[in-house]
């Protein structure tokens, strides 16, 4: 069964992948697997395709965003198939793609294609919607899913810096209570991120020492309603500098999350709307698919 299935967002980041297809098969193919294409048309298009046609493959590409690289992990986990996954990564900010060490040059990420080693990793369950990367609620996350995709193709990060200052005029705090690792805990926040990542919307940076994404278990990260300005002036600048000893900082690693939260408080899952609930479970699946990763990051693994 030497054949691929090339799933492509042709909307994604630039458009870019479209112009480039013709340049870019060829490469897919060099290992002499013959490539199907498959153009998606609207959400939820790659999920269904994978859901149902994975196991016919000895292969699957995705070429998009971080949003389309989801729905081809949700439909690999819902069609029960162990077929390993490629990702040229022609999104606004590919986050997963700069945790993962893959490159943004499309050729070369389609050559790695056919050259790099299938590597566990691991994926996130949000009340058992899959996510990759990250599962967020609070200050700035709204940017990752409002600003208009002509909008994020023509300016890039600066469409979701834009986008994330109007939301300073909405930052509010939220009661939560959560439960982690044997312990359960009270207070309010305006921010919080779950994450299997170093890298979230492209400007917030997690310690790469401090981030181990293949070990069954997220990075949790929660910022505390300030008292006052001068408060979150110095837990920014402690994100920054990817210090999280600051007073309204909270960072752990766990992996299962339980939260109670208000049901009208949204979230974003790999940069797409989630709408919120009043019990939210959070759990790893360690291992759940295999993804094209280069040597020198499977090797780091073993």
């Amino acid at each position: 069964m030497d054949r691929q299935l090339v799933i492509l967002n042709p909307r994604a980041g630039r458009m870019q992948a479209s112009r480039r297809l013709g340049e870019l098969l060829p490469l897919l193919e060099a290992d002499g697997v013959t490539a199907e294409l498959l153009e998606t048309n609207g959400p939820g298009d790659a999920r269904e395709a994978v859901a149902s046609r994975a196991g016919a493959f000895c292969r699957l590409v995705c070429i998009g965003g971080d949003g389309t690289l989801n729905e081809v992990i949700s439909g690999m986990l819902a069609s029960g198939a162990d077929v390993p996954i490629g990702y040229l990564p022609a999104g606004s900010t590919n986050d997963f793609a700069a945790s993962h060490g893959l490159s943004r040059d499309l050729v070369k990420a389609a050559r790695l294609i056919t050259q790099g080693v299938a590597t566990p990793i691991d994926v996130g369950l949000f009340n058992g919607r899959c996510f990759v990367y990250t599962a967020s609620f609070g200050a700035f996350t709204r940017a990752s899913y409002a600003a208009p995709q002509p909008i994020k193709n023509a300016l890039g990060h600066l469409a979701y810096i834009l986008e994330g200052v109007k939301d300073v005029t909405r930052i509010h705090p939220h009661r939560l209570t959560i439960e982690v690792e044997g312990e359960r805990f009270t207070d309010d926040y305006i921010f919080g991120t779950v994450s299997n990542s170093t890298s979230m919307g492209g400007v917030l940076k997690l310690d790469p020492n401090r981030v181990d994404l293949h070990d069954g278990k997220f990075e949790m990260l929660l910022v505390r309603a300030p008292e006052n300005i001068g408060q979150i002036i110095l837990a920014a600048a402690c994100l920054q500098r990817r210090n999280y000893d600051h007073e309204l900082l909270r960072f752990m690693t766990t992996g299962n999350v339980r939260i109670s939260a208000p049901a009208d408080m949204d979230w974003t899952l790999d940069g797409e709307f989630e709408p919120g609930a009043a019990k939210i479970d959070i759990q790893n699946l360690h291992n759940a698919v295999r993804l094209i990763l280069p040597h020198a990051e499977a090797e780091a693994l073993h």
